[in-house]
């Protein structure tokens, strides 16, 4: 693959290939130019200036036909699995300048010859284009000198040139961009540029065996989480909950269930061992100081590992979400109004803890606060609020999105829960 010099490189390969057929075709103009910069910073009223061609990358565009290579180029962990290229085409306005009658017409004829002659930019035309060798390194621009390292000509696609067709609009808006006067011009496109990083990634091991399993069914045989569903229906779990993880083909030794949070470097394991029924088992989240600290509330991702019956390789199924709730620690610690701005402030425990990259926020009754600021994992919630009506008002801790189990929905109809309930002075 290409370095990100690749896309100056080709530029650099595109002037010498015009240099060069131009000086080899003999035409009677004399000396001529070919050049590769912007068409606004060449001079037309230079009467001693020689005939030129330039070169003009004008716009980049992604190329379809490699987008998708080396795709996903991350796991879902994060880490760099493959070195996914950046692939461009690259868009070029050819233009032809002349101080005589016909001389820009002969140029340009000549110009679009050249690349027609040569639709693909061949690995030792690139070399030599690129070759520093025959001039010096020391005599060249350093700019010219950097594009050795490009590797254009070891990328594994070629490098195609084909005409791009351009009507009279497309070349009035480039021209009026470009802020300068028109001359004749040709537009061609190259592709592919492929331009790739030089970092680790990861590599699967060859398979040893393969499992044969068949199947009259239109499920996969392969271990599948398809819920994970807390007790009495609640919405989202809580430390300490018995929660359901159903799907299929579940059974098997070696169970370990995954828990993995946005701010957790590695996820939370929890060891099940034997599992008997392929379409689900329970799971007791852990409870306790050290659980209030390594499970913060949130958005989980839930994932089953288990070695299937007759098989002795463990198998991963895909990943489903699971919602922690926090819970209030009520009565608040404090609860207070202050006389003058009727502002209440509240400060309540809560657990798990909460990480300061959380967001946290309390509602009481109908008005709602969001924590005050604290740079470390606290169990202490500080939140002030603005006039709230005095009385019992019900509260409610949310943490990420996640609302804290308000109603009791082992009743039907399910009833508020007692102890949610906090006392607003007047």
């Amino acid at each position: 693959m290409s370095s990100p010099l690749a896309i100056g490189a080709v530029s650099a390969v595109l002037r010498n290939l015009l240099d060069n057929g131009l000086v080899e075709s003999g035409l009677p103009l004399g000396t001529i130019k070919v050049s590769a910069v912007a068409p606004d910073t060449i001079k037309l009223d230079d009467p001693l200036a020689p005939p030129s061609v330039n070169v003009f990358m004008h716009r980049v565009s992604v190329n379809t036909g490699w987008t998708n290579a080396a795709m996903p180029s991350r796991s879902q962990e994060g880490r760099r699995v493959t070195n996914q290229p950046l692939a461009l085409d690259l868009h070029y306005l050819v233009t032809a300048y002349g101080t005589a009658d016909f001389q820009a017409e002969i140029l340009l004829g000549y110009a679009m010859y050249l690349l027609h002659e040569r639709p693909v930019l061949d690995r030792a035309a690139i070399r030599r284009a690129l070759d520093p060798s025959p001039l010096g390194a020391s005599i060249l621009p350093p700019s010219f000198q950097a594009l050795v390292a490009a590797d254009l000509a070891d990328q594994v696609e070629a490098v195609k040139i084909a005409p791009e067709p351009m009507d009279t609009e497309e070349l009035s808006r480039l021209w009026s961009a470009t802020q300068a006067h028109y001359r004749p011009s040709a537009g061609y496109v190259v592709s592919v540029v492929l331009i790739e990083a030089r970092k680790s990634a990861g590599a699967a091991l060859p398979v040893l065996t393969r499992g044969i399993v068949v199947e009259p069914s239109l499920t996969l045989p392969y271990p599948t989480i398809e819920r994970v569903i807390p007790p009495s229906s609640e919405p989202a779990a809580v430390l300490g909950a018995a929660i359901r993880i159903e799907g299929h083909h579940l059974d098997g030794t070696m169970a370990v269930v995954s828990f993995a949070h946005r701010l957790l470097a590695s996820p939370n394991i929890v060891n099940v061992g034997v599992i008997s029924d392929p379409h689900g088992f329970a799971v007791v989240l852990p409870t306790g100081p050290a659980a209030e600290q390594a499970w913060p509330a949130g958005l989980y991702s839930v994932s089953v590992s288990v070695v299937r019956p007759g098989e002795i390789d463990a198998r991963q199924s895909p990943v489903v979400g699971m919602l922690l709730a926090p819970e209030p620690t009520l009565p608040p610690t404090t609860l207070s109004r202050n006389a003058v701005t009727r502002a209440v402030t509240v400060t309540i425990g809560c657990r798990p803890r909460v990480q300061p990259a959380q967001d946290a926020r309390l509602a009481l009754g109908g008005s709602v606060a969001a924590s005050l600021a604290h740079p470390t994992a606290t169990s202490a919630l500080t939140f002030v609020f603005g006039d709230v009506a005095p009385g019992a008002q019900w509260a409610r801790l949310t943490v990420d999105g996640v609302e804290s189990p308000l109603l009791d929905r082992s009743t039907m109809p399910p009833t508020f829960k007692a102890a949610q309930s906090v006392m607003v002075p007047a």
